[in-house]
This record gives structure tokens, C-alpha cells and sequence, in this order.
């Protein structure tokens, strides 16, 4: 690997990395510097049950909703792989999220929920560095960890 690409696929993850952190922070700000301008291209985003977004008016609405309504969230990235096609970077990774909703009845926060979500994030070099083109989310459905009963006879 040549170290231009190394340098990228580093530019790439830290650009990835500062990507999740801004939305554990709740910096609205920083989410939409992240993402690619309207002039670079059409961006999509897809929540987990959510349809296709497009557009970076939509885009961003649904991160403004989704950080109204969320008091508090972490981000546990694993299996992050990127790779490189020129001026376009993907990545894959697996989202190990802790969040938790508005406190109902005087507590600080509400019931956290874990969830993993599998990810896959585009990114395109712009004259600004590396911004987000494209999200998308899927759920992983979680094991039962229910054993199925067993068949043989005694």
C-alpha cells in the first residue's frame, strides 16, 4: 500500500471517527460540516426502519429530530474496515450503541437501551477533506440465546 493511500485511509477513519463522536455530543454543527454540500452531489442516509432520505435538507432533519429526542448516546465502533476507490472511501463497521431517551418522573435520564446496528458510510474527497456522501444502518437481530429442546429420544 502506497503511503498516499494509507494517509487517506487514515484522513478517512478520522474523518469517520469525528463523524460518530459529534453525535454522542449532540454538535449539530459538526454533523453537518461532516457531510458533503448539496453542490458536491445528492447525499441518502438510511436510519435502521427508516425509508431513504435524500437530499441534505432531509438529511439533516433527521439528525436534528433524532438528537432532540435523544438525551444521551455512545457509540462503540467494531469490525471498522475502510477501503479506497480513488476520490471515494468506504466504510463498514458494526455500531455498538448505548442511548437513552428523555427521563420521565424526575430521573436524570431515561432507561438505556443497547442496540447494534451494522453501518456502512461513504465517503468522497472534497477541497474540504473527507465528507459523508452516504449513511446507511441496518439492525442485526439479536440472538434469543434460547436453546432449542432436545430432539432425542431417552
Amino acid at each position: 500500500m502506497s503511503d498516499a493511500a494509507r494517509t487517506d485511509i487514515e484522513a478517512v477513519e478520522l474523518a469517520n471517527t469525528a463523524f460518530y463522536e459529534a453525535l454522542e455530543r449532540g454538535d449539530f454543527e459538526e454533523v453537518s460540516d461532516l457531510w458533503m454540500d448539496d453542490s458536491q452531489g445528492v447525499i441518502s442516509c438510511v436510519h435502521p426502519g427508516w425509508p431513504v432520505l435524500t437530499g441534505r435538507g432531509e438529511v439533516l432533519r433527521s439528525y436534528a429530530l433524532i438528537m432532540a429526542n435523544t438525551d444521551y448516546i455512545q457509540f462503540f465502533l467494531t469490525d471498522v474496515k475502510v477501503s479506497l476507490a480513488a476520490d471515494t472511501a468506504l466504510v463498514t463497521c458494526t455500531e455498538n450503541i448505548l442511548s437513552g431517551g428523555p427521563a420521565e418522573d424526575g430521573a436524570d435520564l431515561g432507561p438505556l437501551v443497547g442496540q447494534l446496528v451494522v453501518a456502512t458510510n461513504v465517503f468522497r474527497r472534497t477541497p474540504d477533506g473527507w465528507r459523508l456522501w452516504a449513511h446507511h444502518g441496518s439492525p442485526v437481530l439479536a440472538e434469543t440465546g434460547e436453546e432449542e429442546p432436545d430432539e432425542t429420544p431417552s
